[in-house]
């Protein structure tokens, strides 16, 4: 799994920060997470193909989320894309999207299809054989939701030493992988762990952002491998964050190790500080195991 974040600072773009996005990389599908200002340049310069993406998700409709989406799907239809693109996000991105389209008069290339959201219950948004994507409502000024990626578990591993032990057909190999047992022709049944190895584990990774300090979230994202939260404000302005309805470094941390999360990873720092390495102290006075998010910083996770 690989986690590349594009922009993650709050508010407006800067020269030398960008607002929200991130690609996760998992199970060999690409997703884009929020679409701040100037996502396709990252995208660019981080060299991801756009055509990897076809889902977009979208937490919120506060500008530093979205206002590069239209920009990217334009971006998509001028490259000459043919291959649908699905966007996840609160109702009321697709008439914002549309109609730019629509009075532009410029309409994609390829198939555009919205998923709106509207729940405050966590539910199932996407799924294939590989990868299941839930939301995970948050607490802010309008409606928002984070989103929570979680692999498949894969085939179990051939244990070819014992398959040739007990002369198994190879007929029986995919049942073998899929966790079955195998009756030999005498009648005698050979136990899946004997002949079957344990499949690498299935990760997780949780995207928070943006949200006042909730425990609701908890039960959501309980165990999560690699949990990314919103730390808009040190602790000095605490008060702030109620008031705006985001979250400190500290909060953030205390999240993860509520929820038992293996790795957490802040970002949506405010532009009011110099620097972030203050956010990276203050979580880890809570919870040890933090990284810092950074425009163009990659993360790999095993």
């Amino acid at each position: 799994m690989k986690l590349t974040i594009l922009g993650c600072y709050a508010a407006t773009p800067r020269t030398i920060t960008n607002p929200t996005s991130q690609v996760l990389e998992i199970k060999n599908r690409l997703f884009l997470i929020d679409c701040g200002e100037g996502t396709q340049v990252q995208l660019r310069k981080n060299k991801i193909k756009f055509s990897k993406i076809n889902h977009i998700f979208i937490s919120h409709l506060h500008g530093d989320h979205f206002f590069g989406l239209i920009g990217t799907i334009s971006t998509f239809a001028l490259l000459g894309r043919t291959t649908d693109l699905h966007i996840y996000g609160p109702k009321g991105v697709k008439e914002i999207i549309t109609l730019q389209l629509r009075l532009s008069n410029s309409w994609t290339t390829y198939d555009l299809f919205f998923h709106e959201l509207e729940s405050d219950k966590s539910e199932v948004i996407f799924e294939d054989n590989r990868v299941i994507v839930k939301t995970i409502p948050l607490k802010h000024r309008v409606y928002t939701n984070g989103f929570l990626f979680q692999e498949k578990p894969g085939e179990r591993k051939l244990n070819v030493d014992a398959v040739q032990q007990y002369d198994i057909h190879t007929a029986y190999y995919q049942k073998i992988k899929n966790g079955g047992d195998v009756t030999l022709d005498d009648g005698t049944v050979i136990e899946n762990k004997k002949l079957s190895f344990d499949p690498i584990p299935a990760m997780s990774y949780a995207f928070c952002s943006d949200t006042v300090y909730n425990e609701a979230i908890i039960p959501i994202i309980k165990n999560v491998d690699i949990l990314y939260h919103e730390s808009t404000f040190l602790e000095s302005e605490a008060p702030l964050a109620l008031k705006t309805l985001h979250s400190t470094a500290k909060e953030a941390a205390t999240i993860a190790l509520k929820a038992n999360a293996k790795q957490l990873v802040l970002g949506h720092y405010s532009t009011r500080y110099d620097g972030i390495e203050r956010f990276k102290e203050e979580a880890q006075e809570i919870f040890p195991n933090v990284l810092l998010g950074d425009d163009g910083v990659s993360f790999d996770f095993e």
